[in-house]
């Protein structure tokens, strides 16, 4: 019995616990727009240099929650700052934030992507899922943006935009992907179930997009043209 009220206790406090974030966050949801930006902002940079790795990642998660209830360029710069963290927990919660606000507003996230191919560096861990995060928007829009992409110097980068031109399944885009068939640069891709990688050449990866998109093209033809792949 001692054990289950123990227990009891941690829950209540638990639940106490989540009420004050809520509150918190609304409070400050609440607060003038650009004033509350400068300061995720500040903090967003004081996360990413904390050292203690789970301190960081909960500082960086919190914050993108606060990011998806503001707007504008700044804001979209932010997300994408925080998704440039080494932590998994907060790229997915940035990744998530960004998505929904892609849906929204996909020009305003668009144009910062654009600027984020400018302003990160070659290994930023933000070039390789932001092609994944675009390839989810339904926008006629999305495949000009992510095959940008393409032409980046991060290896990592060119892999995953080749992978979400895939996913999305547009036949048109294989002549964004031709010009990599000869890129002998490698990348790692993780095996489906397992934990295990496969390095592949850019070009390797290239050739297969291209089979598989001209299955797709195939496809459509037989079917009188469905217009973009589920």
């Amino acid at each position: 019995m001692q054990d289950r009220s123990s227990i009891e206790k941690s829950l209540n406090a638990l639940f106490d616990a989540e009420r004050t974030v809520r509150r918190l966050h609304d409070e400050l949801a609440d607060k003038p727009e650009g004033t509350l930006l400068d300061v995720l902002t500040d903090a967003i940079a004081a996360a990413l240099k904390e050292s203690d790795e789970d301190e960081s990642a909960l500082r960086l998660v919190r914050t993108a929650a606060l990011l998806g209830e503001l707007q504008g360029p700044r804001v979209v710069d932010a997300m994408i700052d925080v998704l440039s963290s080494e932590h998994p927990e907060a790229r997915r919660a940035a990744g998530e934030q960004l998505e929904e606000l892609s849906f929204e507003r996909f020009k305003e996230v668009a144009l910062g992507v654009e600027r984020a191919l400018r302003r990160l560096p070659v290994g930023s861990p933000a070039l390789p899922e932001l092609p994944y995060i675009l390839a989810e928007v339904p926008e006629p829009g999305v495949t000009k943006v992510i095959g940008q992409f393409l032409k980046h110097g991060d290896a990592d980068a060119v892999a995953a935009a080749i992978e979400a031109l895939v996913q999305i399944g547009d036949p048109a885009s294989a002549r964004l992907i031709e010009a990599l068939v000869d890129d002998t640069r490698t990348v790692e891709l993780e095996e489906d179930g397992s934990d295990a990688t496969t390095e592949v050449t850019i070009g390797e990866l290239a050739e297969e997009a291209l089979e598989m998109l001209e299955a797709v093209g195939d496809d459509d033809e037989g079917n009188g043209g469905n217009g973009r792949a589920s």
